[in-house]
């Protein structure tokens, strides 16, 4: 089943389509980084870009190195 999420970011109204168990994913985590009652100004969606990119480089460094561990 889709769910449409809504995010406020300058003023403007941005939705999406998101199916299953990623549309909680996503729900739960977009009210940790965001206003969701309010408006986000463009500072806001850089730094919540920042910081999960920075989460995905340190998940990206964990798993080279099981691999490694894995090879050996």
């Amino acid at each position: 089943m889709s769910k449409k999420i809504g995010l406020h970011i300058g003023g403007r109204r941005f939705d999406v389509d998101v199916e299953g168990d990623f549309a909680i994913f996503l729900e739960k985590q977009m009210a940790i980084d965001f206003n969701v009652e309010g408006n986000n100004d463009l500072k806001i969606l850089l730094q919540s870009y920042v910081r999960k990119n920075h989460e995905l480089f340190i998940q990206e460094e964990k798993m080279q190195k099981l691999l490694k561990e894995l090879e050996e």
